[in-house]
């Protein structure tokens, strides 16, 4: 097959880079109040008026130091949920791959060069591998292997004359390994249970319906519901004739509840504020219950609960308002705690605020998509990302990835404990991402997130302009202060008008992370 034409768009990216690499390196010594101001040249390149120039971020995603790949002109279609099947296992250490995100290989060692010829012939999954993270158990330091990991597509490859492989692959989809061994070919092969995603939930339309206006509105304290009979349910045509008839009385308490939480919604911006008003509610109820029992009845209490005695609370909110309640079992607000697609709006904002690039906007209706964007590109620890990894459910990961969106604050040195960097520490030098994969010369791929500044961290070293995982940049190791610790690398311009003029790649293997 001849070699499709190159676009114009590549042409000018390889064109940057070769000039890039022709640059004398030139490492200047930089103070850090010239390298504060780091939102200028997040994830943009231009020149300003001094002849200065950021870096172009789309030339790190091509992974360059690779050399000359070629496609393989391969693109497997999702395997069916559920499927077993085996798999050549690539067991990598500090790294956690989701589906869509980009891998790069340097396979030099026999055992994973038979593991890539094994994928290249198989049937079942052609250009297939799987990928799971390994670690080393804390109380005795023996290797262990994830249960869960990520199916990748080779989709291009190079063999070298020394007999390795360059690589770049494409996370597909998450399995569960079942056994391991190795063949008599010496890879290291798997059986893993391809797992069924779920379908992103959003909430359905029957609780957006209304119900009959509230029948006395002559008080502003107590307030008086209708119960509904047998009949009237029945003829509603709606969800409820499926309840019975315990289940439609609670189904009435929950609507009267409602009536606390809906017409108060959209005014909170708090969820602290929507729990104490939660709360609030929960102590009414036990007044209710000892109301209920004095008057001898059990059960829920449809029409003779007494209202909020909250002094204020009816010239805040007018009797209207409450007569359009939502027709649901349970408030509006509970139902869009698991709306992927409300979860993945909040998700890719909150994105926006903390991280800035790349803009998620376009996966929001997307949320299973987004879900695995964001758990590829977050800068926290291997870990953390694994635990979203494991976890099943669009809207249970994307909840847990809002949550550490707000809260993780600071990086601390795995070993030493030493606080290495803070949040406002990020930059992206990726059009990935703060957070990328990268594979060294030696055969091992590590996860880097690239910061503006850090401390405890000392340079080890003269800068290297070869292998460079930033054209345009050397490399120089990077090491804990306190322990002496390989924490990762750090870059410096080859070009004096190189904007920023320097940055640190940490390890996301070597960092623990900690919360506000």
């Amino acid at each position: 097959m001849e070699d499709e034409p190159i676009t114009e768009h590549e042409r000018l990216q390889i064109e940057q880079i070769m000039e890039l690499e022709a640059e004398e390196l030139e490492v200047e010594e930089v103070d850090d109040d010239d390298l504060s101001d780091d939102d200028d040249y997040r994830g943009s390149a231009g020149t300003s008026a001094s002849g200065d120039y950021t870096y172009d971020t789309s030339l790190v995603a091509l992974h360059s130091y690779l050399g000359d790949v070629e496609d393989t002109h391969n693109r497997l279609a999702s395997l069916d949920g559920g499927a077993v099947l085996t798999l050549p296992l690539f067991y990598l250490e500090g790294v956690v791959l989701f589906p869509e995100a980009t891998l790069p290989l340097r396979v030099i060692f026999p055992n994973f060069i038979a593991g890539v010829e094994r994928a290249m012939r198989q049937v079942d999954a052609p250009y297939t591998i799987g990928v799971v993270r390994v670690y080393r158990d804390p109380n005795n330091g023996r290797i262990k292997f994830s249960t869960t990991g990520t199916t990748a597509e080779i989709r291009q490859y190079k063999r070298l004359d020394d007999g390795s492989v360059n690589i770049l692959a494409r996370g597909q989809q998450r399995f569960r390994l079942r056994r391991r061994w190795i063949d008599v070919e010496g890879s290291l092969c798997g059986e893993v249970h391809i797992i069924q995603e779920d379908i992103p939930l959003r909430t359905p339309r029957d609780v957006c319906g209304k119900v009959a206006p509230l029948r006395n509105s002559q008080a502003s304290r107590i307030v008086q519901m209708t119960p509904l009979n047998d009949s009237d349910v029945m003829s509603d045509g709606s969800f409820e004739s499926k309840l019975s008839l315990t289940e439609r009385r609670l189904h009435q308490y929950a609507l009267a509840s409602s009536r606390t939480s809906d017409v108060y919604d959209e005014s909170i911006s708090s969820d602290d504020e929507k729990f104490e008003r939660n709360f609030d509610y929960q102590s009414e109820r036990s007044t209710s219950s000892e109301f209920n029992r004095k008057n001898g009845d059990d059960s829920p209490i449809i029409g003779k609960r007494p209202f909020s005695n909250k002094v204020g609370w009816g010239r805040r909110h007018s009797m209207s308002q409450l007569r359009d309640v939502p027709r649901a079992f349970w408030p509006n607000w509970v139902y869009r705690m698991y709306d992927s697609y409300s979860l993945a709006r909040k998700l890719a904002d909150r994105w926006k605020q903390v991280v800035k690039a790349p803009s998620m906007d376009s996966l929001v209706m997307k949320p299973d998509l987004l879900s695995f964007h964001i758990a590829s590109k977050m800068p926290i620890s291997e870990s953390a990302r694994q635990e979203l990894l494991e976890i099943d459910g669009t809207s249970y990961r994307l909840r847990r990835e809002i949550e550490l969106l707000e809260s993780f604050d600071k990086m601390r040195c795995k070993t030493c404990q030493t606080l290495v960097a803070k949040r406002s520490d990020m930059l992206v030098m990726s059009s990935d991402g703060p957070l990328g994969a990268y594979a060294n010369p030696h055969g091992f791929v590590h996860e880097v997130m690239t910061l503006i500044k850090t401390n405890g961290i000392a340079v080890a070293g003269r800068p290297v302009k070869e292998f460079s995982w930033f054209p345009g940049y050397a490399w120089s190791i990077a090491e804990c202060i306190a322990c002496g610790m390989q924490m990762g690398w750090y870059f410096s311009a080859t070009h004096k008008k190189m904007r920023p003029q320097a940055f640190w790649g940490i390890r996301s293997s070597q960092v623990v992370d900690e919360t506000l």
